[in-house]
């Protein structure tokens, strides 16, 4: 995994209140059409769990993550999952509590009292020596795929597309946001993608106030560098530096394969 998460930031739910955007007429072309495209359309989720996965395990292949679990030696205990749940941060023990609710007696359970009371460090007690393999385990339940899936939604996913709309911005800013939200969460830390946003409002405006959308996701992408140099484990921003900017440059605003970038100087392509 190569970004760790804000701590204070992987507690809080996320929740956007924006307007809502009102759609004009539709016109029945095919520019009208891919124009209301949003990153939740399945195609677009599935390029941006790719471009994710690039960033977070070097690979496109974010379904082999299910299993993935290591403590990096970022402060945050283990890192595990299709988006970095952490032993140290809540959204691990929020995973692992959906999953037993709706899978009581699960091989995950009997560590609940355990991520409890690691939340906020980086210890394993409690957890140590078979938490790792219970997790691997647990991952070749569909159960439990369905509640990593369903937690990345709720807490990052969902959030990040609803901002975007609100914003008025298109395919490759709702996924700016999405992959902001990942990396920093949106705690009320100065990093956090709610502080990102605003530094970037400072800016330029987004379309939905007025504003033109390559200067904003500029603005936005110029943000989230300032943000993710602040800790020295982002001090690499190529995941913004060589790939998000590099689509942004060819406007390519609604991430239309064929899709090449780099990340941590591994080349990557979606034909």
């Amino acid at each position: 995994m190569h970004t760790p998460h804000i701590r204070t930031s992987r507690r809080t739910l996320l929740a956007f209140v924006g307007a809502s955007l009102v759609a004009g007429p539709v016109i029945a072309t095919r520019s009208a059409t891919a124009a209301v495209v949003g990153l939740d359309d399945p195609a677009k989720k599935e390029i941006a769990m790719k471009l994710v996965s690039s960033a977070e395990n070097s690979s496109l292949d974010w379904k082999a993550q299910y299993k993935y679990i290591e403590d990096i030696g970022d402060g945050r205990g283990y890192t595990a999952g299709i988006i970095g749940f952490c032993s140290g941060t809540g959204d691990m023990l929020d995973l692992v509590e959906l999953y037993t609710r709706r899978k009581p007696g699960n091989v995950l359970a009997k560590y609940l009292p355990a991520l409890r009371s690691v939340n906020g460090s980086d210890s394993h007690q409690g957890l140590d020596p078979g938490f790792p393999g219970d997790w691997r385990r647990a991952a070749t339940d569909t159960a439990f795929q369905q509640a990593q899936n369903d937690e990345r939604d709720r807490v990052y996913f969902n959030p990040a597309v609803r901002q975007g709309k609100a914003d008025g911005i298109g395919v490759l800013g709702q996924f700016a946001y999405y992959d902001a939200i990942v990396m920093h969460g949106d705690g009320g830390d100065s990093t956090g993608f709610s502080s990102i946003r605003r530094r970037a409002l400072n800016s330029a405006k987004p379309p939905a106030q007025g504003g033109t959308e390559v200067t904003y996701l500029n603005a936005f992408l110029d943000a989230r560098v300032w943000a993710m140099k602040q800790e020295e484990a982002h001090s690499d921003t190529s995941r913004v530096d060589t790939a998000q900017r590099v689509f942004v440059q060819k406007r390519n605003l609604n991430l239309d394969p064929p899709l090449d970038w780099k990340v941590y100087g591994d080349s990557f392509h979606i034909g």
